[in-house]
Parts: structure tokens; sequence; C-alpha cells
């Protein structure tokens, strides 16, 4: 097995070690179950990118166009994720982006559609050009005029011209952002996630994940870190016993942002 596999396992089983809890503890339900700041500081906010602050739905009349068939666009950002994990599992890595390209290749050549250059090219544009989500500028405003630290961690390369948070006016809110091209691998590497805590010198306690996904909010709280999970219509927390449940879990970035207010806005902020 290759030594990066033997790391991202040994560091996923070695988080997941002590983590069965019942789901209720998870929740937040029992006593004493929600994870605290080990500083009193407010946690330093980790939000992943894609889906949770940028909509990648207007994704759809592209695939819709061009396999004639709706659901395309899920499948090809699943099997995105997919890969990615599998990937990192194997001890390899090619950018985000370059994965991206083969699986949408590769899910043409499952529905019988032929890709072409000029297919993965209108795509990369308009990834590169994805909206943020309506709540998203709002509540990141709220949070940092509420003192909280706020940083992003996606697998996406990070990119040298204007990306779409820069446009929206945005990136000016993050104290940093974080990519995996670092440690060549992808979420939920517990390797990305340490990344973050080594670079801002805090505890894993005191960073709490954000994110719509609930494989990266496994991940984060498997790195000993708090979790935010956004449903948004399409996501769900994995209610199973001995996998950490998320520690908020809220319809959107809106309600989300509410429930961290109510839960931490009042501790101190770090100097």
């Amino acid at each position: 097995m290759p030594a990066r596999c033997c790391r991202w396992l040994a560091g996923w089983l070695a988080g997941l070690a002590g983590l069965a809890a019942p789901i209720s503890a998870w929740s937040g339900e029992a006593e004493g179950s929600v994870a605290r700041p080990q500083s009193g500081d407010k946690p330093v906010l980790v939000f992943d990118v894609n889906e949770t602050l940028l909509n990648i739905d207007t994704l759809e009349p592209f695939f819709e166009e061009v396999f004639q068939a709706k659901g395309r666009m899920r499948e090809w950002f699943a099997q995105l994720i997919l890969y990615s994990e599998a990937i990192t599992l194997a001890g390899t890595y090619v950018p985000f982006g370059k994965l991206g390209a083969g699986v949408l290749k590769m899910v043409g050549e499952i529905h019988g559609v032929a890709m072409t250059d000029a297919h993965i090219g209108q795509l990369k544009a308009l990834i590169g050009n994805l909206p943020v989500h309506a709540d998203v500028a709002p509540s990141l405003r709220r949070l940092h005029e509420t003192g909280f630290r706020l940083v992003t961690l996606t697998n996406t390369p990070s990119n040298p011209d204007a990306d779409p948070l820069t446009r929206a006016g945005l990136a000016k809110l993050f104290e940093q952002r974080f990519t995996v091209e670092p440690v060549s691998e992808f979420k939920p590497a517990q390797s990305t996630y340490k990344t973050v805590t080594d670079a801002l010198d805090i505890a894993p306690a005191d960073a709490c994940l954000v994110a719509a996904h609930t494989w990266d909010t496994i991940g984060a709280q498997a790195a000993g870190w708090s979790g935010a999970l956004l449903e948004r219509g399409i996501n769900a927390p994995l209610a199973v016993d001995g996998i950490p449940y998320p520690i908020f879990v809220g319809s959107d970035l809106a309600d989300a942002t509410d429930q961290i207010i109510e839960r931490w806005g009042k501790l101190r902020t770090a100097v």
C-alpha cells in the first residue's frame, strides 16, 4: 500500500477512535457535548468553497444542453468527489480541474456523448465564473462584524486571476485562503485540515468547518474540529452511531450563521 495511503488511513482511523458516543452527543443534545474553542476565543471559521459558497446549480444548463437529459451535473459532481477521494486513497494526485475534465469525459462515455475540447473549455469557463449563493455575502459580513476569523479551504487550486469570491467582493473578508495543493491530497484526508491549523497556529478544537458536504464535516470533526453542515436542499447529516454528527445543521448559510453566533458570538475575539 502506498505510504500516502497508509498515512491517510492511519489519520482517519485515529480521528475516528473514541467517537463512539451516541448521536445525541454529536448533535449537541447532551450537556457539554458541543465543541468549545480551547483558547476561549471565537473559533476560526473555515469555509469550503464549491457549493458551500459558490452556486454550482448554475452549471445545470450546460449539462442539460450537452447531455439532453436532467441530472447529469449532479452525477458529474458526485463522481468528481468520489474520484478525488479514490486517488487520494490510492496515493496519487492530479489537480482538481484536470480531474474534473477527465470525469466529464468519463460521464460522457457512460452516456454515449462525446466530449470535445470545446466542451471542456466551456465548463472550465463556467466554473471560473460561478456566482455566490444569495445568502453568502450578508452572512459572511455578519460573521466578520461579529469578530470571527474567516478562512477558506478548497480542493480547487489557487487562481492567479480574479476568482469568483474576489469578483464578488468577498475575498477581503477572509484572512487566508487555503487549498489542498501543498499536501497533494484531497479532502477529507486529515493532512488537508492539519495544513490549516498548522498555518494558523491554532489547536484543532479552535477550528470549525462550514461546508455543504457531510463527507467534509466528517473529515474535519475526525481531525478534532467542529463542523457546521449546510443542507441547501440537497444535503443531510449522516446519522450513524460512531460517525461524528455536525455540531450545527442549517438549511443554508444564513441559518447556520444564526446558530454559530448564538453559540459562540459572545466569546472574546483573539487579538
